[in-house]
Formats: C-alpha cells, structure tokens, sequence
C-alpha cells in the first residue's frame, strides 16, 4: 500500500514545510522544543527550459513543410541549457582556429562534423586519439599494452557515463583507434635494424 500523504509531502516543497511546521508546534506543545530552536528546510531545486522557433508552411494543397521540430531542436536545446548551468563554454573548437557555437549549429552542420572526414568522425577523432597516446608514450612502441589500456579505460568510463551504451560512431572510432595502435607498432618493427 502507497502512503499518498507521504508522496504529496516530498513532491511538494510547500506542502513538506507546513507539515514541518505543525510537527513543531506539536514538540513545542509537548515541551521538547524550545521555541527560540532554528529548524533548517532543504529542498531540490530544478531548472529546465526549452525554446525554439516554430517556422511552419504550407503549400498549395495545404500540407505542412518545412517543419523544424524534428527533434534536433530540442536535443540541441537541452545541451546548451545543460552546458550553461556547468558554466561550460559553448564554443567547440574543431581545428584549424575553426569553432562552432552550439547555440547557432544547425543539423546539416552538425552532421558533418560527425561524417566520415568531419573533425569528429572515424577518423580524425581515431588520429588524435592516436597522436596523443603515442606522445604521451614517447614514441616507445613497448609501452603499447599501457597505451591500449589506457584507451579500453577510458571507453569504458564513456560507456558507464552514458548508461552503458554509446552512439555507433564510438564503437567505429574505438576500432579505428586499435587498429592505428597496431599498425603503428608493426610499422615500428619493420623499420628496425635487422627486420628488413
């Protein structure tokens, strides 16, 4: 059995502190309490917001076109929102001095900084993944099962940070990444004295 009166009192803030304070009139009445006592009322707060225009046409026969709302909008949205209450920036930059305001990307653009030759796609995500451990490493390829569990860390803390699964782009780049990780090390041997 569910105690309604135990629900309405923490989903309402108002509701919780009248109680409260009637609970304290009853101790104070009894003598438990002394009246100059100072009781402290948490409460969650929340903040959620959402705005986007609604451009809307129709043509000749009356059907809609042109329709924004496709969802892109309000994903779009609630990251912006996301990013300002963290007092992050939102301004990405995507090399070469280039940089993209998330308030202003559009879903075109979006889509192609994720395609293929985007800044954030396979492959040049894979190469400054690459770059970067092979920096961090020295150029030592004998550090590459370090290197390698570095990257399988760090994807799975992705994976965990989103619930356990992640975009089908994550799982191509982890593939690139390994893959460039072994080349690389192949490579190296071969150019070795005595490996040709």
């Amino acid at each position: 059995m569910i105690d309604n009166k135990g629900i309405q009192n923490t989903a309402n803030p108002q509701i919780q502190k009248q109680n409260q304070g009637q609970q304290i009139s009853r101790e104070q009445q009894k003598g438990k309490m002394e009246s100059s006592t100072q009781i402290g009322i948490k409460t969650d707060e929340v903040s959620l917001s959402y705005s986007a225009e609604s451009v809307v046409t129709y043509d000749s026969s009356m059907t809609l076109n042109n329709v924004k709302h496709d969802g892109f909008d309000l994903l779009r949205a609630y990251v912006v929102d996301l990013f300002k209450q963290q007092g992050l920036t939102l301004e990405v930059p995507t090399g070469s001095n280039e940089v993209v305001n998330l308030e202003e990307i559009t879903q075109e653009e979006a889509a192609d900084l994720v395609a293929e030759d985007g800044y954030f796609g396979v492959e040049q995500t894979s190469d400054r993944i690459v770059d970067f451990a092979i920096g961090l490493a020295g150029g030592d390829t004998s550090r590459i099962d370090a290197i390698k569990a570095g990257v399988e860390k760090g994807f799975q803390e992705a994976l965990q940070a989103f619930g356990g699964e992640l975009p089908e782009i994550s799982y191509q780049t982890y593939d690139a990444v390994f893959e460039k990780l072994d080349a690389w090390v192949e490579e190296a041997g071969q150019e070795e004295p005595g490996n040709k």
